[in-house]
């Protein structure tokens, strides 16, 4: 399903958030929601800035979240469109399965990023708190209405250089006002994974579908329906 339509259905239902009424509660959006509405966007609405206080709402979040050993040696620098956005977009790639749409499309690119940053070297518990941090700052994003997408592909010492951060970035967020229009396709295991667009625009993500994540489980316990057990 399309993210503008669950985004669409979401503001109908529960209103967009903006100049609420005190006094009048509004239903949270499920966790199912959020995550529908996550998706990733290549592409931005220029005329929705996103300010400095919005992404440190976002970047909040990592304050709450697991960290693998409790580490927490993730630092997050954040940039907007006055204090360096340009700069980040020149030192990143997008849509690199797409490299012939030259993503993203003028008049559609973010301006404003998340750096992300590890005060020790990369490893495996460093890239498991990234990926708890990344995924859970975009699912706040999205609760505000937002959208976003995790970057890797990007010059490393160029940023670190231009922001003069104390640590290497490890990763780079996109946040904005998503302009894209993006559909899930369920798909078996052995097929295609790449993501692809259509001549009208839209963006397929292929996911496989549920019977073929599951493991069968040997030890499931028999089927007792039938010797008395169960009614």
């Amino acid at each position: 399903m399309a993210d503008n339509y669950l985004e669409k259905r979401y503001e109908e239902v529960f209103g967009s958030g903006a100049g609420r009424r005190e006094g009048v509660r509004h239903a949270t959006p499920s966790i199912d929601n959020l995550i529908a509405r996550n998706r990733s966007q290549r592409g931005y609405v220029k005329s929705r800035v996103v300010a400095l206080d919005e992404l440190e709402k976002i970047i909040r979040v990592c304050t709450m979240i697991p960290s693998a050993r409790n580490q927490q040696v993730l630092r997050f620098c954040p940039v907007t469109r006055d204090s360096g956005a340009e700069v980040v977009l020149e030192n990143i790639r997008l849509g690199g399965a797409l490299p012939e749409l030259h993503l993203p499309l003028e008049g559609t690119e973010p301006e404003a990023f998340i750096i992300i940053c590890s005060t020790v070297e990369e490893g495996r518990y460093v890239d498991i708190d990234l990926g708890i941090a990344a995924q859970s700052m975009l699912l706040k994003a999205v609760s505000m209405g937002l959208g976003g997408i995790i970057i890797c592909a990007f010059n490393r010492d160029a940023l670190q250089q231009a922001f003069a951060l104390p640590y290497p970035p490890i990763a780079v967020i996109a946040i904005g006002k998503g302009a894209e229009k993006i559909v899930l396709e369920p798909i078996g295991q052995q097929d295609s994974h790449n993501y692809y667009r259509t001549p009208d625009g839209v963006h397929h993500v292929p996911k496989v579908r549920m019977e073929d994540l599951l493991i069968e489980n040997i030890h499931q316990p028999a089927d007792l329906e039938g010797d008395g057990l169960i009614g």
